[in-house]
């Protein structure tokens, strides 16, 4: 009988109490593949980039992320990551995953009835940093309205409480990340998928590897935001183009990428609890070193795009 493997969560966006972890998605994913028990002298540490009490822990160190940052392999063993290429050490493992809607957006249904009596298009943020999506909500706006249901920009006299039903209601949907940089795609463009609306997309320049091109319009297809723009209007007043957009399946060839397939994402895992550490990391007492969160402005998306096409 195998026995449970012993596990620790911190640093992580909620507290550590066993029901905080219990209801973590990550901790909800594994538990569905291997028999957990949590522990305060675990085998295996999980943590995140919300705190450093990684660094109290002597053991084999499990980086996970949903935010644009870089693993840091002289503190983690193995991560879960944004970031190409996939390796030994690195998985790369988009948010949108383990939101579950990898599974919603490969059983959605064909019934695309009433997408012409839609409204325009939606967008519902609640970062006030994230300057290039700001920026396109007003060029789109100047030509038709844009309904503000989030904390930015709100222009329907409250934030809603329904976003999946909020974005059923648009022809459209503005779906930026909060930066530029390649393999970064969190829930943004899977939730508008989700709800039968056509993404208008801005974030990871290599997007299309997560997701088929033909379901949403891609702003890294385009040389600045006033062509971008003046597709979508194209779009907007052509239903049979429109149509071709919302019919398209949200996944290339009609099936989940390699990264979000959980057979492949499961023979990581299991070859990180069933083997050896690969390397040496920082441990109690070593001087604490900071991620960096780099990100990209819009100028360099296409350059990126090409420097990263070797992966």
């Amino acid at each position: 009988m195998q026995l449970p493997i012993k596990v620790a969560f911190t640093d992580f966006w909620h507290k550590n109490s066993s029901a905080d972890i219990f209801a973590n998605p990550l901790y909800q994913l594994l538990s569905r593949y291997f028999d957990l028990e949590l522990s305060k002298h675990p085998d295996f540490l999980i943590y995140s980039c919300f705190g450093k009490q990684f660094l109290k822990y002597d053991c084999t160190r499990i980086f996970f992320t949903g935010e644009n940052i870089r693993p840091n392999f002289k503190e983690c063993d193995f991560a879960f990551s944004f970031d190409f290429p996939v390796t030994t050490r690195n998985y790369r493992l988009p948010l949108y995953h383990l939101y579950g809607h990898t599974e919603l957006l490969a059983s959605k249904t064909d019934d695309f009835s009433g997408f012409s009596d839609r409204k325009f298009c939606n967008f519902i943020y609640s970062n006030r940093k994230a300057t290039e999506r700001i920026e396109f909500f007003h060029k789109l706006s100047q030509y038709k309205r844009v309904d503000s249901g989030g904390k930015v920009l709100n222009n329907i006299g409250g934030r809603v409480d329904d976003k999946l039903k909020f974005l059923q209601s648009y022809k459209f949907t503005i779906a930026f990340e909060n930066a530029c940089y390649p393999g970064y795609t969190t829930e943004k463009i899977s939730e508008a998928l989700l709800a039968r609306t056509v993404p208008i997309y801005w974030g990871n320049p290599l997007v299309s590897r997560d997701f088929n091109p033909d379901s949403f319009i891609n702003c890294h297809d385009f040389e600045c935001f006033d062509a971008v723009i003046e597709f979508v209007r194209k779009v907007d007043a052509d239903d049979e183009l429109y149509h071709k957009y919302i019919s398209a399946s949200a996944f290339s060839n009609g099936t989940d990428n390699e990264f979000v397939n959980e057979d492949n994402l499961i023979k990581q895992l299991q070859r990180i609890f069933s083997g050896p550490v690969l390397s040496q990391v920082a441990r109690p007492g070593d001087r604490l070193k900071f991620w960096t969160h780099p990100s990209r402005p819009w100028d360099f998306s296409k350059s990126l795009a090409r420097r990263w096409k070797r992966y």
